[in-house]
C-alpha cells in the first residue's frame, strides 16, 4: 500500500560454490547470479545504528533487515533510479493506516512473514524493535527524534499481527522515517537472549551477529576485508512479493581506487560506488564499464563560517566572502563540474520553497570589497581555512583557487588539512573558523535540512548558527500540513538564510556508480549505499 506524503553495496572467486565439481552450467548460473561490489571503505559493525558505525553498513543493514515500510523510487533521465520519499509503501507491513487527524499509524504484519531463523514476526518484536530505535544509547534516538519520535509509550500492540504508533502531532516525516536503517526490524527473542542488564538492546550482541529477516543473510565476515551474503529464499517482504535476482553478494574492501576501477573494467567485480570524480571521465571514453550518474537532491558540500567567533560573528563578512568566490572554477577544478550547481541563480527572494536549490549568490569582487570595508576591515583580514584528509581529492583545487580569490579582496587565507576524526571533534566544539564539510538529509525536505543544519546545537549545525525566526519557522513548516504556507515558510527561510550566509551552498556531486554493462536497476538511495535488492544482470 503506497501513501503521498503530503498525505499522509577481486572478490572471492569461488563465492563458496563448489566449482570443481558443479557442472559447466552450474557454474555459470552461480557467477551470473552472484553480484560482487568492491569498494574503499570497510563494514565494522553488522548493526549500522552502533556509535562509530561505517556509513557502509547503512547498505547492509536496509538488505539484511527489513522495516515496516519502504520508500518508493523513481526513474531518473540519466538512467537508473532514484528514492522517492513522497510515496511509501508497506514492506514488513502489508497495510498502514493512517487516522484522519494523522496522529496515529497503524501498521499490518504480513501473516507470513518470518525471521531468518523461520520464526514468525509478531507484534512484540515490532513493538521491541521500535522501543530500542527511541532508547538504545546509538544513533538512532537523534535521528527518530527528527520526526516525533521519542518515547516507548508511543508504541502499543493492539492485535497478534497490529502495532499501532502515536505522535503527538501529524508530523510530515513520520513515515518516512521509519523507512531508515535506524528503524530496522529485529527478531526480539533471539536479541533478547544475549542482552545483559548493561546492555539491554543486546548492542554488543548484534555488533558480530544478525538477528533479522530481510533479503539477504549474512554467510560470512572479516572484518576490513570482506563480506559475503546470501538470499533469504523465504523472504517475502520485497515490492509484489519478488525474491531479489541476486542469490549471492560479495563485498570486499580494495583500498586503491584504480585498482577499483580496473577490477571492474576487467569484469572481475561487477559494481564500484566510490570512485573520485576525475576517474570517472576515463572510464566513460574507454567504454569497458557503464557508468550510472545519478543526481543527489539531499546532499550539498558547503563552505562554513563559524558564527560564533569574530570576524564571521559579523554577516558583512560572512556576504563578503561568499562574493568573492570563484565559483564556476571551484566546480569544475573538484567536480569537473559532475554534479548540480547551488549558486548562480539571478533572484533576489526565492521564487519558491524548494531547497536546496542554486541560490541567487555570484561572484562579485567589487561589491565584496566594499562590504569587507562596512563591516570594518578595509585592509583585509587573516584567516585559516581547513578540511579533512580525506577530501583532498577534490579539496585541494578547489582551496587553491579560494586563497587566490579572496586575496583579491584583501584577506589572507592559511590552508590546514587535518584528520577527519580531528575535524569532527573541532566542529563539535566550535573552534574552527572557516572550512568546508559535507551534508546530506536522509530525509530531504526543506524544514528538515533547515532543522539539521541551520539551528540547533548539534554537529550538524556546522556553522553554530542561531536565527530565532528560522529555528521557530522550521519547526511549524515540520508540521504544517496546508502546502501554501509550507511554501511560504520556506521561501521566507532561504531569504534569511541568504541574506546572513552561516554557510555557503556550493554544489551537490553526482552519485557514480561505474559497474558491469549488463548490471540494471541501479538506485540512488538516501543512504548513498547500493541497495542489492533492486540490482539485476541482463
Amino acid at each position: 500500500m503506497k501513501f503521498n506524503r503530503r498525505q499522509g553495496f577481486q572478490a572471492a572467486a569461488a563465492a563458496g560454490v563448489a566449482a570443481t565439481a558443479a557442472p559447466r552450467e552450474a557454474m555459470s548460473q552461480t557467477r551470473a547470479e552472484t553480484l560482487r561490489q568492491v569498494m574503499g571503505g570497510v563494514i565494522n559493525s553488522l548493526d549500522a545504528t552502533m556509535l562509530g558505525g561505517t556509513r557502509e553498513g547503512f547498505g547492509l543493514v536496509m538488505n539484511t533487515y527489513d522495516r515496516l515500510c519502504s520508500m518508493g523510487r523513481k526513474p531518473v533521465s540519466t538512467g537508473g533510479f532514484t528514492f522517492d520519499l513522497d510515496n511509501i509503501r508497506g514492506e514488513l507491513a502489508e497495510r498502514i493506516d493512517r487516522s484522519a487527524d494523522g496522529l496515529t499509524y497503524t501498521f499490518h504484519i504480513r501473516q507470513n512473514a518470518t525471521w531468518h531463523d523461520g520464526t514468525p514476526v509478531t507484534a512484540e518484536d515490532v513493538k521491541w524493535s521500535l522501543d530500542r530505535s527511541v532508547s538504545a544509547r546509538s544513533l538512532a534516538p537523534p535521528q527518530m527524534s527528527m520526526s516525533s519520535y521519542t518515547s516507548p509509550d508511543q508504541y502499543k500492540i493492539v492485535g497478534e499481527k497490529t502495532v499501532e504508533v502515536k505522535l503527538p502531532r501529524s508530523d510530515r516525516l513520520a513515515l518516512g522515517n521509519l523507512s531508515t536503517p535506524y528503524a530496522m526490524m529485529i527478531n526480539s527473542k533471539l536479541a533478547k537472549q544475549h542482552a545483559t542488564s548493561d546492555d539491554p538492546w543486546a548492542i554488543n550482541y548484534l555488533k558480530e551477529n544478525q538477528a533479522g529477516g530481510g533479503a539477504y543473510i549474512v554467510e560470512s565476515h572479516r572484518p576490513g576485508q570482506q563480506l559475503q551474503l546470501r538470499r533469504n529464499d523465504n523472504w517475502k517482504n520485497g515490492l509484489n512479493g519478488e525474491l531479489p535476482y541476486f542469490r549471492r553478494i560479495i563485498m570486499q574492501t580494495v583500498p586503491e581506487a584504480a585498482t577499483r576501477a580496473s577490477l571492474v573494467e576487467r569484469g572481475d567485480a561487477d559494481l564500484c560506488i566510490d570512485l573520485a570524480a576525475s576517474d570517472v571521465p576515463a572510464i566513460e571514453q574507454r567504454n569497458r564499464a557503464k557508468v550510472v550518474a545519478i543526481p543527489q537532491g539531499n546532499t550539498f558540500q558547503c563552505i562554513v563560517f563559524n558564527t560564533r567567533v569574530a570576524p564571521f560573528d559579523n554577516p558583512k563578512v560572512r556576504r563578503a566572502f561568499a562574493l568573492a568566490l570563484p565559483y564556476d572554477a571551484m566546480f569544475q577544478a573538484a567536480l569537473f563540474s559532475r554534479g548540480s550547481k547551488y549558486y548562480g541563480a539571478s533572484w533576489t527572494q526565492a521564487p519558491n520553497g524548494l531547497f536546496p536549490q542554486p541560490l541567487g549568490v555570484n561572484q562579485d569582487l567589487d561589491r565584496a570589497k566594499a562590504l569587507l570595508a562596512e563591516a570594518g576591515f578595509p585592509n583585509g583580514l587573516e584567516t585559516t581555512f581547513t578540511y579533512a584528509v580525506s577530501m583532498s581529492a577534490f579539496v585541494d583545487p578547489m582551496a587553491a583557487l579560494l586563497q587566490e580569490a579572496l586575496g583579491r579582496i584583501g584577506v589572507r587565507v592559511a590552508i590546514q588539512k587535518l584528520p577527519d576524526a580531528q575535524i569532527g571533534t573541532l566542529i563539535v566544539e566550535r573552534r574552527l573558523p572557516f572550512f568546508t564539510d559535507l551534508g546530506s538529509a536522509w530525509l530531504p525536505s526543506p524544514d528538515y535540512f533547515f532543522r539539521l543544519y541551520y539551528s540547533g546545537e548539534t554537529r550538524w549545525n556546522y556553522s553554530g548558527w542561531q536565527n530565532a525566526e528560522v529555528t521557530a519557522m522550521a519547526q511549524e513548516a515540520r508540521f504544517t500540513i496546508d502546502q501554501a504556507r509550507y511554501d511560504d515558510i520556506c521561501r521566507r527561510m532561504i531569504d534569511i538564510s541568504l541574506e546572513q550566509m552561516p554557510h555557503v551552498m556550493l554544489w551537490s556531486g553526482n552519485h557514480e556508480a561505474v559497474m558491469a554493462k549488463n548490471i540494471e536497476g541501479y538506485t540512488y538511495w538516501f543512504h548513498r549505499m547500493v541497495d542489492w535488492r533492486d540490482l539485476k544482470r541482463s
